[in-house]
C-alpha cells in the first residue's frame, strides 16, 4: 500500500480510497479542488499500484494498513474519509473495527453485502474479463458503454492493470463479495449512489440503515458507478467542505 500526500498538515484531514482496478490518481481533479483547504492522504491499494507489482491481500488487511498509518501519522483521527466502491468497502471495515476516529465517513456505492456463494467465482472471472477488455479497448466495447465517463475509467484501468493483472481483480472481487459488514460505528456516516446503479447499490444502503439508522443516504440522479466523482468532482468537494 502507498500513501500520497497533498496540502498542509495543519489543515483538516481528508483520506481518499479508490475503487477496484483504478489508482489513486482517479482523485486528482478532486484533489486540485481541495488541497488548499485540506491535508489530503490518498491510498494506493495493493494489487492496483502504479509502476509496482503487488497482490491484493484482503479488505481487512487494507483497512489495517490504513488504520496503522492514521494512528502513526495523524494521531488516530480523520476529519473526513471518502471511499469509492472497493474503497468504500475498506472504509466500512475501518469503521467496523473502530480503532481510529473518523468524523465523517463517505461510502460511495460501497458493496457491504456478500453475493450468493454460487455466484462469486463466475462473477469474479467475468469481472476480470471485463477489466481486461477495458484495458484492450475496442470499438465494440466503446459502442456498448457509449458513455464519455467510461473513457476516464479506462485510462485509470490502463495505469494499474500491468502490475496486478487479472489476479488482483479476481482476488479483490472475491474478498469484497464474500464478506459482510456486521456492525459500524461513527459520528457521521454517509452512503451515496447514482440512480443508474440503484439495482445494486440500493440494497446496500438499506442494509446500512439497519445497522446504523442515522446514516445519511443520498441518491444522485442519472449517475452511474463512479460517475459523480469523474464528471462532478466539484459537487463532491462542495459537500465535503460543508460537512
Amino acid at each position: 500500500m502507498t500513501f500520497n500526500i497533498y496540502g498542509k498538515k495543519e489543515n483538516p484531514s481528508l483520506l481518499l480510497i479508490p475503487g477496484l482496478g483504478v489508482s489513486f490518481e482517479i482523485f486528482l481533479p478532486l484533489i486540485e479542488l481541495m488541497k488548499e483547504k485540506y491535508y489530503i492522504v490518498t491510498v494506493g491499494i495493493d494489487g492496483f499500484l502504479i509502476g509496482k507489482e503487488s497482490h491484493f491481500t484482503s479488505v481487512n488487511d487494507q483497512a489495517g494498513q490504513i488504520i496503522s498509518y492514521v494512528q502513526g501519522d495523524l494521531n488516530g483521527h480523520l476529519d473526513v474519509a471518502y471511499g469509492l466502491s472497493l474503497g468504500g468497502k475498506i472504509l466500512s471495515r475501518i469503521m467496523e473495527r473502530n480503532e481510529i476516529v473518523v468524523d465523517h465517513a463517505i461510502m460511495d456505492a460501497a458493496p457491504l453485502l456478500p453475493l450468493p456463494k454460487w455466484s462469486v467465482d463466475p462473477l469474479r472471472y467475468y469481472q476480470s474479463l471485463n477489466v481486461w477488455t477495458c484495458y484492450h479497448w475496442t470499438g465494440f466495447w466503446k459502442f456498448v458503454f457509449h458513455s464519455h465517463y467510461f473513457d476516464v475509467l479506462l485510462d485509470e484501468c490502463k495505469k494499474v492493470w500491468p502490475y496486478g493483472k487479472g489476479k488482483a481483480v479476481r482476488d479483490g472481487y472475491k474478498d469484497v463479495y464474500t464478506n459482510k459488514l456486521e456492525s459500524i460505528q461513527g459520528a457521521h456516516i454517509y452512503y451515496w449512489y447514482g440512480t443508474k446503479e440503484a439495482f445494486v447499490a440500493k440494497p446496500q444502503a438499506e442494509y446500512l440503515l439497519k445497522l446504523f439508522p442515522d446514516a445519511h443516504i443520498e441518491v444522485f440522479p442519472k449517475m452511474n458507478h463512479g460517475q459523480l466523482l469523474i464528471d462532478h468532482p466539484e459537487e463532491i468537494a462542495a459537500r465535503i467542505l460543508n460537512m
